[in-house]
C-alpha cells in the first residue's frame, strides 16, 4: 500500500504545468507494484475541486484508489507530534492534516509520495526515489520525493 498526499492527485488532476508529469509518473510507478490508497483527509482535501460526490467518487475509482480509514493509534501520534510542533515553534491551535496524514502512513509502515518532503522529514520517514540531481535534471523541484517510513532496526 502507498498512501498519495493531496497534492499529488491535485498535480494530475489540474495538468499543473510544473508537477503533472513528475506527479503521474510517481503514481504510475507505484501502481505497478503496490496499491494507491488515500485517507478520509486527503478525501475531504480533494472533495474541494469537485461540485458533486459522484464526480469525486468516479475519480477516485478510476484511479484504482483504496479509500483507508486512520487507525487510532495514528491519530495518537498525529496528537503527540502536533503537541511536539506545538512546544518547539508552532503557532496553529489545532491537529493539522498534514500530522494525520503523515501519521497514518508512519503507523501502517506505508510509503507516501508527497511533494511536501519538509514537513515529512519531521516525521522520521526517508527519501527512496527520485534524487535532488535526477529531478533537477528532468526540471521537477528538488523537494519533491516518494517517502518511506524509518525503519527502527
Amino acid at each position: 500500500m502507498v498512501l498519495i498526499d493531496t497534492h499529488v492527485l491535485l498535480d494530475v488532476l489540474e495538468n499543473d504545468a510544473e508537477w503533472a508529469a513528475w506527479s503521474q509518473e510517481q503514481l504510475d510507478a507505484a501502481a505497478a507494484t503496490d496499491t494507491l490508497a488515500i485517507n478520509p483527509i486527503i478525501y475531504s482535501q480533494l472533495s474541494m475541486g469537485f461540485a458533486r460526490i459522484e464526480e469525486l467518487d468516479t475519480v477516485i475509482e478510476e484511479a484504482s484508489l483504496n479509500i483507508e480509514a486512520i487507525p487510532k493509534e495514528a491519530l495518537f501520534l498525529a496528537g503527540k507530534v502536533f503537541l511536539s510542533y506545538r512546544r518547539t515553534q508552532g503557532t496553529k491551535h489545532n491537529v493539522l492534516p498534514d500530522f494525520l496524514i503523515g501519521a497514518h502512513a508512519a503507523v501502517m509502515q506505508w510509503p507516501i509520495i508527497t511533494r511536501d518532503v519538509g514537513r515529512c522529514r519531521a516525521r522520521k520517514v526517508r527519501r527512496v526515489r527520485s534524487s535532488a540531481a535526477t529531478r533537477k535534471r528532468a526540471g521537477v523541484p528538488v523537494e519533491a520525493a516518494l517517502l518511506r517510513p524509518h525503519q527502527s532496526d
